[in-house]
């Protein structure tokens, strides 16, 4: 795998890690009610929910690395498609297109990189 391959996937790693954290660790504190514009009563009724979510970001995150370690390149280009529909999946949802721009595009472009480099 190229540099910048390895760089790509590894940012879409620690944002999934990332995600973990707000959802698992913060969702009740306020920078994760600021992060997800959250009022206290509905952040505390849906804690379990979102730690569920976040558990989900950190299989995310975990299979990327697992796929660098393991050097098994379709299982890297797996987990970044779940990611990219993920993201797809979760603009729509929400209808916020932040999501689209902080999940799915950093996943798209390690792809289009992946495949570049494959030419």
């Amino acid at each position: 795998m190229k540099n910048l391959e390895i760089a790509l996937i590894l940012l879409v790693a620690i944002i999934h890690f990332y995600f973990l954290y707000l959802e698992m660790i913060l969702w009740t504190k306020p920078q994760g009610m600021k992060a997800f514009g959250l009022k206290k009563e509905f952040a505390e009724k849906t804690k379990i929910l979102a730690a569920n979510q976040g558990l989900y970001n950190g299989f995310l995150a975990a299979g990327l690395l697992w796929s660098l370690i393991s050097k098994i390149p379709s299982a890297t280009l797996f987990f970044l498609f779940c990611v990219v529909v993920a993201g797809i999946y979760g603009s729509i949802s929400l209808k916020k297109r932040r999501v689209l721009y902080i999940q799915a595009i950093p996943a798209l472009l390690a792809i289009a990189i992946i495949f570049f480099n494959k030419l």
